[in-house]
């Protein structure tokens, strides 16, 4: 009778280990379906706010009246290689084509000068330059320095590369991804604040690639047309 007694309680504690071992498991199983569907959930958020990017972008082109323009996505790997190889991925006519906007400060701006409120001389300044080209600083100096009508000293002027953090709060971009449309500051909104190097308006291509808002997003546009829609400052800067 002890026996029998002690084989049914050793078969109904196998039985509870078998219902929590199930129990275990069908846990593990609905942790893993949450890991996967929270993988896809960002996924998908990531290609929403990808399609955002060139929703917005194109929605500001499209009112400033520029409707020659087009989006390209390219690989991971873009800037790792040449100008040659880039120009095939955009499909470029040549890498004369290939541009990039940087945001450039004045360091030796007047300590009233803490924004972009005056064009003719704001702390801030988007350039966009060609990759095959070098910039002159000292040009860009000399051309705010004009501009203002000799009317500021010249030692008031020292444009340098802005730092990546400043670049990106003025911006909302991350590096390589900087576009001089549709920033987070005043920037984009006060137009002329926008320095685009002279040899890119006289390409014969009428057309130029620059950043599109994210890393691997490249934006092209008709340079007419962004003449005419941002009205930027066209200064010999290379």
């Amino acid at each position: 009778m002890a026996t029998s007694t002690m084989g049914a309680a050793a078969a109904d504690l196998e039985a509870r280990q078998l219902r929590i071992l199930r129990r275990v498991e069908d846990l593990e199983l609905a942790a893993q379906q949450h890991r996967l569907g929270a993988l896809s959930l960002t996924d998908a958020e990531a290609e929403v706010e990808a399609g955002d990017t060139e929703e917005r972008l194109s929605a500001l082109l499209a009112a400033r009246g520029v409707h020659d323009f087009a989006f390209r996505r390219v690989p991971a790997d873009y800037y790792d290689r040449t100008l040659e190889e880039r120009r095939h991925l955009l499909a470029a006519h040549s890498v004369a084509q290939l541009c990039k906007s940087i945001v450039m400060v004045n360091t030796k701006a007047a300590a009233d000068v803490v924004d972009c409120s005056n064009p003719k001389n704001s702390k801030y300044y988007v350039v966009i330059v060609q990759y095959m080209a070098r910039l002159n600083a000292e040009n860009i100096k000399n051309f705010l320095y004009t501009l203002n009508e000799n009317q500021i000293p010249k030692k008031r002027f020292n444009m340098r590369l802005a730092p990546e953090e400043e670049s990106h709060m003025l911006t909302g971009f991350v590096h390589n991804g900087v576009t001089c449309i549709g920033m987070k500051t005043d920037i984009p909104w006060v137009y002329r604040q926008v320095i685009i190097d002279e040899a890119i308006t006289k390409l014969d291509e009428d057309f130029f690639w620059l950043g599109g808002g994210e890393v691997d997003l490249k934006l092209g546009m008709r340079t007419s047309q962004f003449l005419n829609a941002f009205n930027p400052f066209v200064v010999k800067c290379s």
